[in-house]
């Protein structure tokens, strides 16, 4: 079993040192659990996958269940009380100060510096897991024979066309999910 300090300080790292939610963390994860050598990348890929289906809070949701998977219940509640802490810490602290501090000059600048850098650290973990999904053995001419990269990218391209048709989150969710099992179910999708 893993020893749960170090679950738990690996995920306290994550939500001490990501700005942006869940999505801005992915990068930060990828790292720590693949470094670590708990999961493989496509297995990685699966936990944001069923975390993102689920509901509430996409770090939580992750954090739980790759603390589950690494340390049954004990291994989920130190991984939970990881990410969750310092952004617990930090709004007690900011809720304190805010009045006092919400029309300085340097609080507004740091804020402002923030937002390119969220946009930065989602961008990459787009990347991460874009590659990982259509090119996990590398790019080569192979990846363009195999119908299941095609097949994963209809699913992207749906869920980006009912995105941009700004079809409700749950139902483009539940769209590619039933299309996933579809091509699943057909063998298209390994």
């Amino acid at each position: 079993m893993i020893d749960l300090i170090i679950l738990f300080w690996t995920f306290l790292k994550i939500g001490a040192f990501t700005f942006g939610g869940g999505y801005a963390m992915l990068p930060l994860i990828q790292a720590e659990v693949l470094s670590h050598g708990w999961m493989d990348a496509s297995s990685l890929l699966d936990f944001i996958a069923v975390s993102e289906s689920t509901p509430g809070p996409f770090a939580v949701n992750i954090a739980t269940y790759a603390g589950s998977v690494m340390g049954g219940i004990p291994g989920a509640l130190s991984a939970t009380l990881g990410v969750v802490l310092p952004s617990f810490i930090i709004i007690l602290i900011v809720a304190k100060c805010f009045e006092r501090f919400q029309n300085s000059e340097i609080v507004k600048g740091c804020m402002s510096g923030l937002k390119p850098a969220v946009v930065g650290l989602i961008g990459s973990a787009v990347i991460s897991v874009g590659q990982t999904v259509f090119f996990s053995d590398g790019i080569s001419p192979a990846v363009f024979r195999d119908t299941s990269f095609y097949a994963s990218l209809f699913v992207f391209l749906t869920a980006a066309v009912l995105a941009f048709k700004k079809l409700h989150p749950i139902l483009v969710i539940c769209a590619c999910a039933a299309l996933g099992i579809l091509l699943g179910y057909a063998g298209v999708l390994s």
